[in-house]
């Protein structure tokens, strides 16, 4: 390096020494004009292209650059510094010579061009790609400045010199790849964000940016510019290039590379087989080169030769397409059948056929144009234009799956099940639809496929032999063989009760006992089977397995012949299990009405010690009452059905933290007085039945009174006071109605007067 710097010193001093002697020897003479120094000679006189002038003097360039006329892009010291540092090399001692001469000469361009002159496009430059010696091509970018390569600025323009123009720029102007010149270029920012896009199943950019030499460059790259993509979008109704599928485009960029080949135009000739990525197009070159593609489409090679170091571009104004089937909205419109359903697609409230132009995958029931006449026949309709649109586009979006491409093989391998539909049910969830392949493909147990697999490019239709309406609860329990025999209960002897009210629009949660439930049911209380179903209803609300958490809620059913709806716990800490003993077996089938559960137990009517052995909040509890009390039978004594004596009951439920705060008694007759001191027999007292405010009290199994006093004090809803006199137990939570009492729920342990 110090050898270096000496040589620029010298040869620097040498220049400095014959300009003092041209002043000597004329008086009058001035500095010579930069005009009259060479390339060579004005870079030696710039301060800030000495690391250029090393860089030529080591790729011995010096010589070329001081006879015939360049337009030179001198990179900066900075530049230079930059440069070594990006790529790992200590100083340009450490660049090889080859590598060094090819990116020095890719910034030289034959001929003077002024900044006036640079407009945007691509030049030739002296550089060469390695298996054509073809020139390597720069783009400028004149927009805003002067821009090479999207990577390059010119700082300095003009420096004008003997044999040409030296525009002095802030980066060295590496060796481009294929991908610089697309990224460099907006010609191309359409094609970038395609091959980009973060769904392909390729990394196009990484295997376009192999260096030359390395498989599988050099690459020959068919380019199309923005207005072919454009194009292309409104030949495929699309409204982006988002709604294309990614096979599609994958399969349709493969067309436009071809590798292990530096395929100049001179190259082509008339019917050229050119095999790409993606398969064989044709070339031909009478009357201007063009591709034809496997459709027939012609594409105009508009620029040629764009040459990288990996590869060439020629840029092309028509997208290259490989075979594709139609659309689903193309296949419905060429398709007799289902005239009436492309009516009805374009009759709808909704851009639906927007929506079903778009990328998919989808899968689309198409009820034929016999369906849509029954459709209408059945719903009092004289015509599609008398259906309210935004009902129709509900029922057409019911026919639609998003997100899958289910064929008939995937329906028959499943068997049967529930997907979603686009259509919206209740609580603003989409709508379950019922497959079932026992005998063909049925749909919500009404309508058949009658034509299956229509593949189109954006997922696959089936034709349909009726139109599938918004399910209700009802229907959707018709519909599924394995809730018979639920339908046969709900219907027993005529009754009209539950599909009355489950056909009502509303909120409804409904958990469904399955066929295997209904048949290991012995009803073993002889409870009324009204009464358990309706035990088996939440109304006002559409509950989602999502949205349910450790809680009571209320059922349809009631207590005896008041009013209080009966309760039902749900713990989700596994799964989901209603009452400690039905299991969710198949959450979340959704209706135009509510939310359908199959459960695989048949939910009897609770009693008070359902709840506590289903509740964990209350295992002390249960544990006082069954292991630590053998000598009395509490679990038969509170399950007593109602109407029996002591039945029904008013039960104080201390949590497993209010046990924790006492030492439980370890003499039986002790813990049983207090355990009895808890119930009040007879009475099924609700938070309704309470004086507010005032006090209410009665009398519990162990003798003493019980006390509960409105409102209560804190956070307490109530408070109440025991036989011992202490009257800060608290009421916490109220009015868990079983069938044969109620159950409120206290946070610290009654004790009654135990010296009487």
């Amino acid at each position: 390096m110090k050898s270096l710097n000496l040589l620029k010193k010298t040869v620097l001093l040498a220049l400095g020494l014959m300009l003092a002697v041209s002043c000597n020897n004329d008086d009058d003479a001035n500095i010579p004009d930069p005009g009259t120094l060479n390339i060579v000679e004005l870079a030696l006189a710039t301060p800030d292209l000495a690391n250029l002038v090393a860089a030529l003097q080591r790729a011995n360039l010096t010589g070329t650059l001081q006879s015939g006329t360049y337009t030179v892009f001198a990179p900066s010291n900075t530049a230079f510094e930059t440069f070594l540092s990006d790529n790992g090399f200590a100083s340009l001692e450490d660049v090889p010579v080859d590598v060094l001469t090819q990116v020095l000469l890719n910034h030289v361009l034959e001929g003077e061009f002024n900044s006036s002159s640079l407009t945007t496009g691509y030049k030739s430059t002296l550089a060469t790609e390695s298996t054509t010696s073809n020139n390597l091509s720069i783009y400028i970018d004149s927009a805003s400045g002067v821009k090479l390569n999207g990577i390059s600025e010119v700082s300095s323009p003009n420096q004008e010199a003997s044999n040409g123009v030296v525009h002095i720029v802030d980066k060295v102007i590496a060796l481009p790849t294929v991908v610089d010149f697309a990224l460099a270029d907006n010609t191309f920012s359409t094609l970038v964000t395609a091959l980009t896009r973060s769904d392909l199943t390729f990394d196009y950019v990484t295997t376009l940016s192999t260096p030359n030499g390395t498989a599988p460059a050099p690459f020959t790259v068919f380019a199309p510019t923005n207005d072919a993509f454009t194009d292309l979008l409104t030949e495929l109704g699309a409204a982006s290039l988002a709604e294309i599928d990614e096979p599609t485009l994958k399969a349709t960029l493969d067309l436009h590379a071809v590798a292990g080949a530096n395929v100049l135009a001179a190259s082509l000739s008339d019917n050229m087989t050119v095999t790409t990525l993606g398969g064989d197009i044709t070339a031909n070159v009478t009357g201007g080169a063009t591709l034809t593609d496997s459709n027939g489409r012609v594409s105009n090679i508009i620029v040629t030769n764009v040459q990288a170091a990996n590869g060439v571009i020629h840029v092309i104004n028509k997208v290259v397409l490989p075979q594709l089937p139609p659309n689903i909205v193309a296949a419905a419109m060429d398709n007799p059948l289902l005239s009436n359903l492309v009516a009805a697609l374009q009759a709808a409230d909704g851009d639906l056929v927007s929506v079903l132009n778009g990328v998919g995958p989808f899968t689309v029931l198409a009820p034929d144009n016999d369906a849509f006449t029954a459709f209408l026949s059945d719903n009092g309709f004289a015509s599609l234009g008398h259906v309210p649109t935004d009902i129709l586009a509900q029922i057409l979006l019911n026919h639609v799956v998003s997100g899958s491409k289910l064929t008939s093989t995937d329906l028959v391998a499943l068997g049967s099940g529930y997907t979603s539909t686009e259509a919206m049910g209740a609580g603003g969830h989409n709508m379950s639809l019922f497959f079932d392949t026992s005998s063909g493909v049925t749909f919500n147990g009404i309508s058949n496929v009658d034509t299956p697999n229509i593949e189109v490019s954006n997922g696959v239709i089936h034709i349909v032999d009726a139109v599938i309406g918004l399910p209700n609860i009802v229907d959707h329990a018709l519909a599924n063989p394995n809730l018979t025999s639920l339908v046969e209960a709900l219907t027993n002897g005529g009754n009209t009760t539950f599909t009355d009210l489950l056909s009502t629009p509303g909120d409804f949660t409904v958990f469904a006992p399955v066929n295997d439930a209904f048949t290991a049911f012995s009803n073993p209380n002889g409870n009324d089977l009204n009464d358990i179903l309706s035990n088996h209803v939440v109304v006002g609300a559409t509950a989602v397995s999502s949205g349910l958490t450790n809680s009571y809620v209320n059922t349809a059913a009631t207590f005896g012949d008041t009013s209080n709806n009966l309760s039902l716990y749900i713990n989700t800490d596994s799964g989901v299990m209603l009452n400690g003993m039905s299991t969710v077996a198949l959450p979340d089938i959704i209706a135009s009405n509510g939310v359908i559960h199959a459960v695989d137990t048949v939910i009897d009517i609770p009693t008070v010690v359902t709840f506590a052995t289903a509740d964990p909040t209350f295992s002390t509890l249960v544990d006082a009452l069954t292991t630590l009390t053998p000598a009395t039978d509490f679990v038969s004594v509170l399950s007593t059905p109602n109407g029996t004596d002591p039945a029904p009951f008013t039960v104080f439920a201390p949590t497993n933290d209010a046990f924790g705060d006492i030492t439980i008694p370890s003499d039986e007759a002790t813990l049983t007085s207090i355990l009895q001191h808890h119930v009040i027999g007879g009475l099924n007292v609700t938070s309704g039945d309470l004086n507010n405010p005032g006090d209410t009290t009665a009398p519990s199994l162990e003798g003493d009174n019980l006390t509960i006093t409105l409102p209560g004090s804190g956070d307490n809803i109530a408070n109440l006071t025991d036989g011992s006199g202490a009257s800060d137990i608290g009421i916490i939570a109220v009015d868990v109605q079983a069938g044969n009492g109620v159950i409120h729920v206290i946070n610290k342990v009654a004790i009654p007067d135990l010296t009487n």
